[in-house]
């Protein structure tokens, strides 16, 4: 080897060694996580991820795509709900933590017909991102108004958020979608269209998570990455309640090329945890056991779960005060308030 070459190699050696360590976080289109798009855009996702020494880079995804890529440990962290938190990476068998709990849907997300009942459903065509919480939605709604015995009867056409609106909007002949804001806004300006159900009467039950691998939060530099994107994201949540609240509001509303009007009409419906104490607190409340509980048996009894599971148990879920609904030795959903907490304290 030449001297020139050996000497280009020792030049670069310490910028190879001074590599900091580099997570992925996925996000797609929904007001609740639009926000992770502005907090790198507005340069504080990269504040924080300096102080603690690592590069943390953020990547939009159409959402059933984001599942996948966390699922195949292609990113190490996703914003997700619940339901999808438990059905897609638990599942899979992936050992997985929500470390912030964002928000929950209060009326962000809806059934929409073209003048047909909740009861008249049953039969018909419905337009929806299977085996998410549209399902889990619609399904809730035909079993709070009586009519569960109707929901094997619905005919499920498997559609890409990024497509549902469009396919709704020029089909006339599609009588029934389920999706979520901002493409329910828009479906729900057609003349034709009305909302028959939505997330306002479940309250709690599609909550907004950030989820990491667990094995990337045990290691060292894992620990620096949650707290600096925990970090990052109460105070862009701090920024949307601030002052200059607008100025933020229009920024992150770009994310998902809403005008500021538009994106606090989907704030409207939306129970943001604006503050880390109020995350914490709906973190550790005895009602998210009872939601997970409503949760993992429909995601068992739709076979969400993996073909092989014999029981809901099989994929279990931990509680911040460690109780468990599920198998000991088979645990996958962590809920982890530990870096909401030390957000709460200031000790980030």
């Amino acid at each position: 080897m030449s001297l020139g070459r050996l000497l280009i190699i020792a030049a670069l050696a310490p910028a190879i060694y001074a590599q900091k360590p580099s997570f992925t976080v996925g996000w797609s289109v929904y007001v609740g996580w639009n926000p992770y798009y502005y907090m790198q855009k507005s340069g504080i996702l990269k504040k924080w991820a300096d102080k603690y020494g690592v590069a943390i880079k953020v990547q939009r995804f159409d959402y059933a795509p984001s599942l996948d890529a966390f699922v195949a440990k292609n990113i190490d962290a996703c914003a997700m709900t619940n339901m999808e938190a438990l059905d897609m990476p638990a599942a899979a068998g992936v050992d997985t933590s929500a470390i912030i709990v964002g928000d929950y849907s209060n009326g962000n997300d809806a059934v929409i017909t073209r003048g047909l009942t909740l009861a008249q459903i049953p039969g018909k065509q419905v337009l929806i991102v299977e085996k998410t919480v549209s399902q889990y939605l619609i399904e809730r709604g035909m079993a709070i108004n009586g009519l569960e015995s109707q929901i094997k009867k619905i005919k499920y056409l498997n559609t890409s958020d990024a497509d549902i609106a469009s396919a709704f909007l020029t089909n006339p002949s599609k009588q029934v979608v389920v999706t979520w804001k901002p493409m329910v806004s828009q479906i729900a300006k057609a003349k034709d269209a009305q909302i028959v159900f939505n997330s306002s009467k479940i309250p709690g039950e599609i909550l907004d998570l950030l989820v990491v691998r667990t094995d990337v939060l045990k290691r060292p530099d894992g620990e620096k990455f949650a707290k600096a994107i925990t970090a990052a994201w109460y105070e862009v949540m701090s920024q949307m309640t601030g002052a200059a609240a607008d100025k933020a509001l229009t920024a992150i509303a770009e994310g998902s090329q809403d005008t500021l009007a538009s994106y606090k009409e989907q704030l409207s419906t939306t129970h943001m945890f604006f503050t880390p104490q109020s995350a914490v607190q709906m973190t550790t409340a005895p009602d998210l056991k009872k939601t997970m509980d409503l949760v993992r048996k429909f995601c068992f009894s739709h076979g969400l779960l993996g073909e092989k599971t014999a029981s809901a148990d099989d994929v279990a879920i931990q509680f911040p005060d460690a109780s468990l609904l599920g198998k000991a030795d088979r645990v996958r959903l962590r809920f982890n308030p530990a870096y909401m907490q030390m957000a709460a304290q200031g000790k980030l």
